[in-house]
């Protein structure tokens, strides 16, 4: 099954239905499975008052604008929703969003959403767990910040309120805006598979285009990553996501590890046989040999090119009488 790559669009709009669009035709041009964006009332998300994180201070002109500041200015409309969703069917690209409240998660199952995406954030937020679970709906549950009780703690609420593990992949991630590379810990998603037994991947959120490779080679089914179309935009989250260029790159270079990783079946592809005569070797005369002579290490070597006797038949060849006359590096 090919890799389920979502090109997360985030907040990345900054409020601007045009430049949502924008957004569109880009992760369509990247070629990526889905486009995704976040759905939130402010209002219901934060306090009035709540600071906002290291990396969202420094993403802004004014670091003494609250969470709820930056992100009133960041809500899509229910007219905005439906706006993109049709543009997404036009352009035949999936609309994915994250809901960040129940209210957000009504709208968007009211919308049609058959894929929930569960934000990192609402890991340890039971009602909306639960009220996620209920839908019996494919979920994609992200894991930054989380530890494994704590991932365990939410696959039993969605699955003990209806929804079957089957349909429930889980993304390991670091939720730091970029995220050091010391901190990445892929490893932790095997870890994942291990133990819940369940489909997983990675939400990326470091620099470039390496660690999403890495995870696909790994067995990441799918792959979340944030995009831009210019990370010199205000707003938190332009200067941690690739560019256009870099999102098309990084698709077309997970398309190519998902064909490089084949069948895991070992034998020679066709690509390589007409290599076997040049590269493999054959048992050769060292020496003039003459009709009856006996054959043996002091009359024999082993030369390229194959086809003929190979070396590893060395030993059972050694004592036989030579059946014919043989020319210095004649095969035998």
């Amino acid at each position: 099954m090919s890799v389920f790559i979502i090109a997360e669009a985030g907040v990345n709009h900054n409020g601007d239905i045009e430049l949502a669009k924008s957004l569109v035709d880009i992760a369509c041009d990247a070629q990526a499975n889905a486009v995704k964006f976040q759905t939130f009332k402010a209002s219901d998300l934060v306090t009035l008052n709540a600071e906002k994180a290291d990396y969202q201070k420094l993403a802004s002109k004014n670091e003494n604008t609250s969470q709820f500041e930056m992100l009133k200015k960041l809500e899509l409309s229910e007219d905005d929703h439906k706006i993109l969703i049709n543009y997404c069917n036009e352009k035949k690209i999936l609309f994915l969003s994250s809901a960040f409240d129940i209210e957000s998660i009504n709208l968007l199952d009211g919308l049609g959403l058959e894929i929930f995406k569960i934000p990192s954030g609402e890991i340890t937020n039971l009602p909306y767990l639960r009220h996620i679970g209920l839908l019996n709906k494919k979920i994609i549950l992200s894991t930054g910040m989380a530890n494994m009780e704590e991932i365990k703690e939410a696959m039993k609420v969605l699955t003990d309120s209806g929804t079957s593990k089957n349909n429930i992949t889980i993304l390991h991630a670091n939720t730091m805006y970029p995220t050091p590379m010391v901190d990445v810990n892929l490893n932790a998603m095997l870890t994942i598979a291990s133990v819940f037994g369940v489909s997983i991947g990675y939400s990326d959120h470091s620099l470039g285009i390496e660690v999403p490779i890495a995870a696909v080679a790994m067995g990441a089914t799918v792959i979340e990553k944030h995009f831009t179309i210019n990370n010199m935009l205000e707003g938190p989250d332009h200067k941690a996501s690739l560019n256009p260029l870099e999102l098309k790159k990084m698709v077309s270079s997970i398309r190519n590890i998902e064909i490089a990783l084949g069948n895991g079946i070992k034998r020679p592809k066709n690509s390589e046989k007409p290599n076997i005569k040049h590269a493999r070797k054959s048992i050769v005369a060292k020496v003039i040999i003459k009709k009856g002579e006996i054959l043996s290490e002091n009359n024999m070597s082993v030369k390229r090119s194959g086809g003929g006797i190979s070396p590893m038949q060395w030993f059972s060849i050694i004592g036989n009488s030579a059946s014919k006359d043989y020319q210095i590096d004649e095969i035998i």
